[in-house]
Order: structure tokens, then C-alpha cells, then sequence
């Protein structure tokens, strides 16, 4: 059986593997110095999605010099937190993690001297915003089943989905948990459905923790 890898090979130049994530946050730290604002991310995955949304909304990030830092880690929220905090002229800061993540960020936030913050409404006052229960969750619920479905058909990816479903582990599981884990199973069919998910949904179905956070960092 040909591999993923073998059907979508490595470009020339691009890092692959364990590899990307931490080049993803290396090149967005290259960017910060002078950023008007950051937003903290746990992956590139979110990153790929505020992207997108950001596209379609009309806006310019990097004209705006809005930089969306990929931390490849939630746990790094403290060590990205305290260099822009002590910066001179100081970006506006913004961040969007999973509800498991949120008492790290609850937690780094309170230390870095901006709470305390105790709760998700306290987290959105200061700009950072909860998906539940994580970036996927939000943009299947937000697309529906039967969008992500028609997703799926219109990318060639319906028939490794109805074969993922057959798996024993998988076959009993609502079929929300299974595209959910079927759009996580690889990092490279997770970083292209982050876009195109968000790409796909009408503009009244934009889950608003991912509105949210680039507001926080907007022009006007």
C-alpha cells in the first residue's frame, strides 16, 4: 500500500516531522521583534487556521504586523509571555488554546503580573480566548457532519474516512469523535483541514473563540 508520505512527498526546503513545529515558532520569533501584536497559539495548526480566517476577513497580518506565534507547546506560554511583556514598546497580545489547556494559561497569565485569572471570562478580558473542546471540535461542530462529509468528498479523503470507520477501535465511537480523530491522524492532513474547514464555513458559523482572538490584535 503506498504511504501518505509517499503520495505527498516533502517539497524541497519544507521541514518535516517533530522538526516543523519548533522552525514554525523559530521563524514567528524572528518576526515579533516590532510586532503591533502577537497571539499566542499551542500549534500550527491554530496558526494555519487564524491564517485563513484572517484571509477571509479581509485582513493583512502581516501589514499589519500581527504575528501569530505558534508555541509548539502550551506549557511555553510563560517563556513567550515574559520577553513581550518586558518589551519597551509592548504588542498587544492575544492567545486561543484548548479548555484542557486553560488553567496553564490561567495560571501563566496570573504570574506574568495580568491577573489574577481564575476563569474563561477573565482570560477574554485580557484577550485570550478557549476553544471547546479544541480547535477541531470548534470547526466541526461549527461546519456540521454533514459539511465535513462533503469536505472530505471534495478533497478525495471520503474513502480513508469510511475505511478509518471500520477500524474496531473506531466503528462504535459517534461519528464526531471519528472525524475528529480521522482529521488528527496525520500532521499533514491536520494542517490542511485547518484551512480548508475554515475556508468552508459560512460566515455566520465562525466559532467565536478563533473571531475572538484576532479582534483582540485588530487594526481598528
Amino acid at each position: 500500500m503506498t504511504s501518505e508520505r509517499q503520495q505527498n512527498p516533502p517539497r524541497p526546503g519544507r521541514v518535516n516531522g517533530p522538526g516543523a513545529a519548533l522552525e514554525a515558532t523559530r521563524k514567528a520569533v524572528a518576526r515579533v521583534d516590532g510586532a503591533a501584536g502577537v497571539v499566542l497559539v499551542e500549534g500550527i495548526s491554530d496558526r494555519v487556521a487564524l491564517a485563513a480566517l484572517a484571509a477571509r476577513r479581509g485582513r493583512d497580518l502581516d501589514g499589519e504586523r500581527v504575528v501569530i506565534l505558534p508555541m509548539g507547546g502550551v506549557t511555553a506560554i510563560a517563556n513567550h509571555l515574559a520577553p513581550l511583556l518586558a518589551r519597551t514598546s509592548r504588542p498587544v497580545i492575544a492567545g486561543l488554546c484548548d479548555a484542557a489547556e486553560a488553567p496553564v494559561f490561567e495560571r501563566a497569565l496570573t504570574a506574568a503580573g495580568l491577573g489574577p485569572v481564575g476563569s474563561r471570562a477573565e482570560m477574554a478580558a485580557r484577550g485570550f480566548f478557549v476553544c471547546d473542546a479544541d480547535l477541531e471540535s470548534e470547526l466541526i461542530r461549527a461546519l456540521g457532519v454533514g459539511g465535513v462529509f462533503a469536505l472530505l468528498a471534495a478533497h478525495d479523503d471520503d474513502r480513508a474516512f469510511a475505511t478509518f470507520g471500520k477500524q474496531a477501535v473506531w466503528r462504535e465511537r459517534p461519528i464526531e469523535a471519528q472525524l475528529h480523530r480521522f482529521l488528527r491522524s496525520s500532521a499533514a492532513r491536520n494542517l490542511r483541514y485547518a484551512r480548508l474547514l475554515v475556508e468552508a464555513l459560512p460566515d455566520d458559523r465562525v466559532p467565536a473563540p478563533l473571531d475572538a482572538a484576532l479582534a483582540a490584535v485588530g487594526i481598528g
